[in-house]
């Protein structure tokens, strides 16, 4: 291809994909089209991503292409009216915009009902539509109506095969019916059934043969062959035996009538697809739920005037209003106002958020209070609602490395099968028991039917899909299945210390105060005198006031030091609020108070000094505070066998106290962030799995050269692709349910593979008569003849029942994972500290690391939180019990 070629990308949703061989059938057939770069097909996700160059291929083209094989190219279709058109040189302008739009497929431009019928992919921006058409000098309104949206296509298809199935099991029961009572025997009565069975066989199961000769023609098989093949045998062997009945009878050959096993293979084929299908679109109900968080309208002050526009039709800059109980439009930057706003929708974080002017807001959040303006900074694809949409759709159609046995298998099973079934025949023609054909014909139908590859091929997409969705509802984005895969195999973590371990902003830890000044006196005054400051320090201090109540006093005589601190009046004394070097300046003995300043300082604390009337009255330390759920977290990682290190820049004395903290053992401490990745290399080196937490931007070297690098950010802020695993919360909670979730996921899925090939291994050869030699000698039991019949020989209905079991077995485990619940850290409060405590957490810790002890029948018991104690002691036995 010519590299001045310009390629696009598309995400087309595929229809009447049964298992991984359509996929491939349909991967083949495009990759080989011309202009066509890449195409990858997902077929648990139904969806295929493909590159392509316009100049040589029309994504029309792509589409026409997957419909000629047998599939659906689901696409969207919408309605718009268009204003400003007057000719049919307008329409042709208007539709010209229109397929310039990536992600168009077919554009339809009436003049005289001066509408356009749009034909488009799932992630075409309607943003860029109206943009488009604004461009070329007309207006394009609100689309009317979505004529066949994506879900509306899946519904429509899980109906159709509703009623088929419905359909098909009436007619087969009514054909078994006749067959048994002998009192509806006449002459036509073969006519009868076989006039009962065709609808069933070529309407109903239309879709079989449509898929398999859409498989014939690029010289490959499917599940839709093996299918066709085996029920086609039995249809039309009986229809044979209707026609030419005396020929069977002359020679020996069984003359029974099988219309009943093929139109009750098909029903129950269908019935299993029916099942599949509604619970394979209960496995995307993650992606459905974010999709509609999407406002559809929003409010915009132009030119002085407030009015109502659609959510494509606002433009980065436009001044938005939102009034209580409105979902954020768009994300942007309050400009004026104040609120509160429910951001759970994209962090999971239930608390609502506090936003004034200044702050960021983000689209589809909700508006709880106040009413505010904000201005548009990103609109369209580019807001974090749309960026999540997109990760969490391309985590759901990638696919993990223990995916590619699966593929591999499934790619040369259906031809495996036939040769099986044909094989299989050929024996019991030979060697069989009498009738030999109609026992060769059944154990052929049997293997044919039975065989499943459809389990194989959603053992492990089903899974990921509801993995990676359940992450992002509780604000855990995991960006692929590879990702998803890896983070369970983790057996070390690398913590970075600022902004992960901790808080990331300063807070006042302690207060040591002088007698005859108290605590409360000593608050109160220096935050008086920090009230209008910004200062990180200042703010500390205003804030542990604000958290107490702590009563404000009038000060005066503002005078600010730079580099040592703040002097002023207030209730008649002066008072003075800095470093040391400011008591030094003004005379002020600090000798009585240095050994706490120094016990501060050693473990990485800042000290402010308050002096009243030229005496010292107290200390402020103010540190970076370890988060509330970091000791529960840490532990429950250690529960799970993972080494927890901690990394940062602080010197070792510092560095230490915050890990003992943490209950962390192992610390790096001194490492600059370009030589974080250097650690994690290290740790790699000795056949470590490593993953990185880190705030995503200054940790970025690291997170990339870890086994998994998790981003931890604060809020809608996180930038969202700069991990492997991205946490919307600043909270380290999401840690463990990203690890936790990850096991569950890849458990689910070895449970999958293992059903999969087990019922395949297993069952295959029974349907193709292995039991035979047992029960020719032994005899079949009255219980089981239903099943094996006088032989040995699996029942050819039973076979497709078990085909379709096998199927919905599989999607159903994965539904299991909707079961999933994060960690919970309990967050208790005790002598101003603040700790979490995972409430299953039963370790041993030793007497440094205690938060709490115990004694108990003479014995001493140390706990890693007061948690942890307080349940110990309400029933001591019981904890015992359970921690054995």
């Amino acid at each position: 291809m010519p590299a001045d070629h310009k390629t696009e990308s598309a995400n087309i949703c595929v229809g009447g994909m049964t298992c991984t061989t359509c996929a491939n059938t349909i991967q083949k057939a495009l990759s080989d089209t011309s202009g066509v770069t890449r195409a990858d097909v997902s077929f648990a996700g139904e969806k295929v991503a493909i590159e392509y160059d316009p100049e040589q291929v029309a994504l029309s083209d792509l589409t026409r292409t997957i419909d000629r094989l047998g599939y659906q190219a689901r696409l969207r279709k919408s309605i718009f009216p268009v204003g400003g058109m007057t000719c049919a040189s307008c329409v042709s302008r208007v539709e010209k915009a229109l397929r310039g739009v990536r992600g168009v497929v077919s554009v339809n431009v009436n003049l005289a009902s001066e509408k356009a019928t749009v034909e488009y992919t799932d992630d075409t921006d309607l943003g860029e539509l109206y943009r488009a058409v604004a461009d070329a000098g007309y207006t394009l309104g609100k689309e009317s109506a979505e004529i066949d949206g994506i879900s509306i296509s899946a519904q429509r298809e899980i109906n159709d095969l509703k009623y088929k199935f419905i359909f098909s099991l009436c007619v087969a029961v009514t054909i078994m019916a006749l067959g048994m009572i002998t009192a509806f025997d006449f002459i036509l009565k073969p006519y009868l059934l076989w006039a009962l069975a065709t609808p069933v066989q070529f309407w109903a199961g239309l879709r079989f043969y449509k898929g398999a000769w859409g498989a014939l023609k690029h010289k490959t098989t499917d599940m839709n062959t093996l299918i066709s093949v085996g029920t086609s045998a039995a249809y039309l062997y009986s229809a044979a035996v209707v026609l030419f009945p005396q020929f069977f009878m002359q020679a020996g050959i069984g003359h029974g009538l099988y219309f009943d096993t093929s139109s009750m293979i098909i029903a129950l084929i269908l019935m299993g697809r029916f099942l599949e299908s509604r619970a394979k679109g209960q496995t995307s109900e993650a992606i459905k739920k974010l999709i509609g968080l999407r406002p559809k309208m929003a409010t915009v002050v132009r030119d002085g005037a407030v009015k109502d526009i659609a959510i494509e039709e606002v433009l980065t800059g436009d001044i938005l209003l939102v009034r209580p109980g409105d979902k954020v439009p768009v994300d942007g930057t309050l400009t004026e106002g104040y609120s509160t706003i429910d951001e759970s929708m994209i962090t999971g974080e239930s608390m609502p958020v506090e936003k004034k002017a200044g702050d960021t807001v983000t689209g589809a959040t909700i508006n709880k209070t106040g009413s505010f303006q904000f201005r548009a900074t990103r609109v369209g694809k580019d807001t974090v609602l749309s960026q999540i949409i997109r990760l969490v759709d391309e985590a759901q159609g990638s696919k993990a490395p223990i995916q590619r046995l699966a593929d591999i298998i499934a790619s040369y099973f259906v031809p495996i099968v036939i040769c099986i079934a044909i094989v299989t025949f050929i024996i019991w023609l030979l060697i069989g028991p009498q009738p030999t054909f109609t026992y060769a014909l059944l154990n052929f139908v049997a293997v044919l039917i039975i065989a499943c590859p459809c389990a194989l091929g959603l053992a492990t997409p089903t899974a990921i899909i509801v993995g990676t969705g359940k992450g992002a509802e509780y604000g855990v984005l995991i960006k692929n299945g590879e990702a998803l895969e890896r983070a369970q195999k983790v057996d070390t973590i690398l913590l970075d210390k600022t902004g992960t371990l901790t808080v990331g902003q300063p807070m006042v830890t302690d207060i040591f105060t002088v007698p005859p000044f108290s605590e409360d006196q000593a608050l109160s005054l220096a935050a008086s005198l920090e009230q209008n400051s910004e200062h990180p320090l200042a703010r500390a201090i205003t804030r542990l006031a604000g958290e107490r109540n702590s009563k404000l006093v009038k000060a005066g005589d503002f005078n600010a030091l730079p580099g040592s601190g703040i002097s002023a009046t207030a209730e008649g004394h002066n008072v003075l609020l800095g470093n040391d070097v400011l008591m030094q300046d003004n005379g002020i003995n600090t000798a009585e108070v240095q050994r706490e300043v120094a016990g501060f300082r050693d473990i990485g604390k800042t000290v402010l000094f308050l002096s009243i009337d030229k005496r010292i009255a107290a200390l402020f330390a103010v540190a970076d505070t370890l988060k509330p759920d970091a000791m529960g977290s840490v532990n429950s990682l250690r529960s799970m066998h993972i080494n927890v290190v901690m990394v940062t820049g602080d010197n070792p004395r510092s560095a230490d106290y915050i890990a003992r903290k943490a209950g962390i053992d192992n610390v790096i401490a001194g490492v600059l962030p370009d030589n974080k990745a250097r650690e994690v290399k290290s740790l790699q080196d000795k056949g470590h799995v490593v993953a990185m937490v880190g705030d995503g931007i200054n940790d970025a070297p690291a997170l990339a050269q870890a086994d998994i690098g998790i981003a931890i950010g604060t809020g809608t802020d996180v930038a969202i692709e700069t991990g492997d695993i991205t946490l919307m919360r600043g909270d380290m909670g999401g840690i463990v349910t990203a690890i936790a979730l990850s096991k569950r996921t890849m458990s689910t899925i070895k449970q999958n593979l293992f059903w999969a090939f087990a019922y395949n291994v297993i069952l295959i050869p029974v349907a193709a008569g292995i039991l035979y030699p047992l029960f020719i000698r032994t005899g079949v039991p009255d219980a089981l003849q239903f099943i094996f019949g006088r032989y040995g020989f699996l029942n050819p209905m039973l076979a497709a029942l078990a085909m379709a079991a096998s199927s919905v077995t599989v999607v159903s485990n994965s539904l299991r994972l909707k079961s999933f619940k994060p960690a919970r850290f309990e967050v208790i409060k005790e002598g101003g500290v603040t700790m979490a405590i995972d409430p299953v957490c039963k370790m041993d810790v030793d007497e440094k690391k205690a938060a709490a002890t115990s004694d108990y029948k003479g014995k001493k018991y140390y706990f890693c939180a007061v948690g942890c104690k307080k349940a110990f002691d309400s029933n001591p036995e019981k904890y015992l019990a359970e921690k054995k």
